[in-house]
């Protein structure tokens, strides 16, 4: 797939096909993350990569938004460990450091087919319990992976319509040049 189709083809997939995501697809979206840039090449990111479903129902009982969650034959859960990155500015790089790596991965499951969601909306402390994760880590982000089920549906398009719509703003509503 040429570059510009994986960015025009992009989309949050929130339903998928009951159908296995190879091995293969999975090392490959995580070796397309793992080539990312990072604070000072720290690369502070750990993904935790889970196909058991009795987990992933666990994960999507963690909180009401996430509840189709359930139906996702594979989750990738980003974290960090902020003492791997840098701060400045204000901001803790670890993570700027994971949303680069996970935006690489959700591109790269794009190119291979397969449909993400980005999801920011979760309950850390609940998830570090389920995944036995370190107090000192923080999950940054989480997706399901998966063959998406939704190319046209009516739960898609009702979607558009109601919760928001899919329609990017201009060129000239994002862009300053040379000063604000």
């Amino acid at each position: 797939m040429e570059f510009s189709d994986v960015i025009n083809n992009r989309v949050s997939t929130r339903s998928f096909l009951q159908k296995i995501v190879s091995d293969e697809d999975i090392l490959y979206i995580l070796e397309c993350a793992q080539k990312a840039p990072s604070w000072m090449n720290k690369q502070c990111w750990r993904f935790i990569v889970i196909k058991k479903q009795n987990i992933i129902k666990e994960i999507a009982k963690t909180n009401i938004i996430n509840r189709w969650l359930k139906q996702a034959p594979v989750i990738i859960v980003a974290c960090a460990d902020p003492k791997q990155s840098g701060y400045n500015n204000e901001i803790g790089y670890y993570i700027v450091d994971v949303a680069i790596a996970f935006e690489h991965l959700i591109l790269a499951a794009t190119n291979r087919d397969l449909g993400t969601c980005w999801i920011g909306g979760f309950d850390e402390k609940k998830i570090k319990e389920i995944l036995e994760i370190p107090p000192r880590i923080k999950i940054v982000a989480m997706t399901p992976v998966g063959h998406s089920k939704e190319k046209e549906s009516i739960g898609l398009k009702t979607r558009k319509k109601l919760i928001r719509s899919t329609k990017r703003k201009s060129l000239q509503e994002i862009i300053h040049w040379d000063k604000w």
